[in-house]
């Protein structure tokens, strides 16, 4: 009985460490099952797409800018003295010769008054030595000597005339005076800031180009400018430079000067909005292969875009063409119908695997 129940012992111990070795192998495969699941999860990317396209759309080209004044200046004193008058304020509009003050100009009148009695003098004296050269009383070094004593003399004049001019400050350009840097009674020096004058009559749009775009354009063509601020009114403008050189955005500086209206409704400073329309009655109306502009990676500048195709992503080189806000025209590198990432590029690498989500 006892080797029986022995027996019957040891065969259980086996029956459990059987049972537990099961066990264990079953967990291990299913944990590794799990884990293999997980990491293929984590091996793909999630990312939004859109297609490449051919699309009806406006092909006018747009460039924002900042309006600047046609004429601007910031005029300084010339000479030193106590402001007397100031004649005009911030806001007036002044036009080309207009006094805008008067400075005190006590030394400069005394100095053009012995500017002017040392010229008649040099006069006089040049006249005797020219007599006397003709009697032989003096010798040509001395008449070439009083001549250009009476130059000199001239040009001291001259100048003395010029400072007590500057005494009277005129104003240089039209236009309405911006800011005001003087009052009566202050005392200025030669370079201190008395007036800024602005002309905003007409003024100056500065944009820049994209080099598919600058070509069909050139100095004096008649193009819309439209105002951030007066959506619903339309301006007028010329193009007066394109750079001849690229910026370092590889887009080209184009000026265009604008018609300011009676009101002078435009300012300084606004943004403005320049509407490069095509004249090409061929390329309007014709569909646009196009790809939104959030699928290119790391900007416009670097022309590459991730497409997706069998469940991967694949880096590919686009060829850009003309800009349309959100969308960007297709010249080359894609075709109508390719899935392209428009989200999730940071993470992606050539090859990688992605989860489409939207």
């Amino acid at each position: 009985m006892k080797i029986v129940k022995n027996l019957l012992i040891a065969v259980a111990v086996i029956g459990l460490v059987v049972w537990a070795g099961m066990t264990l192998v079953n967990n291990k495969k299913k944990s590794e099952e799990e884990t293999k699941i997980v990491a293929q999860v984590n091996d793909s990317i999630a990312v939004n797409v859109s297609k490449v396209s051919f699309q009806n759309i406006n092909t006018d080209y747009v460039s924002n800018g900042t309006f600047e004044p046609y004429q601007e200046m910031i005029f300084p004193s010339e000479v030193s003295g106590k402001v007397l008058r100031v004649m005009v304020d911030e806001g007036s509009y002044v036009k080309v010769g207009q006094t805008l003050a008067i400075i005190r100009g006590d030394s400069q009148s005394i100095d053009l008054t012995a500017a002017q009695a040392a010229y008649q003098n040099a006069v006089a004296d040049n006249q005797r030595y020219e007599n006397a050269l003709k009697t032989g009383g003096v010798t040509q070094q001395q008449v070439d000597m009083s001549r250009l004593q009476l130059k000199n003399a001239k040009a001291q004049l001259d100048q003395a005339k010029i400072r007590v001019g500057d005494t009277t400050v005129r104003a240089t350009i039209s236009g309405v005076v911006n800011q005001r840097f003087i009052e009566p009674g202050s005392y200025v020096s030669p370079g201190a800031q008395m007036f800024e004058i602005v002309n905003v009559g007409t003024l100056k749009l500065r944009t820049e180009v994209d080099e598919s775009q600058i070509i069909r354009f050139k100095v004096g063509d008649v193009i819309k400018v439209k105002a951030s601020v007066y959506p619903d009114k339309e301006f007028t403008g010329k193009i007066t430079f394109i750079a001849p050189k690229a910026s370092a955005s590889l887009n080209f500086p184009v000026e265009i000067q604008v018609s300011n209206t009676a009101g002078n409704e435009l300012k300084a400073g606004m943004y403005g909005t320049a509407v490069f329309s095509s004249a090409d009655d061929e390329v309007k109306g014709k569909p646009v292969l196009v790809v939104s502009r959030e699928a290119f990676v790391g900007g416009l500048n670097n022309s590459e875009v991730f497409v997706v195709e069998n469940g991967k992503a694949k880096l590919v080189k686009v060829q850009a063409g003309r800009n349309f806000g959100d969308l960007i025209e297709v010249l080359g590198g894609l075709n109508d119908g390719q899935t392209v990432v428009t989200s999730g590029q940071i993470n992606l690498i050539d090859g990688k695997t992605v989860k489409v989500i939207n």
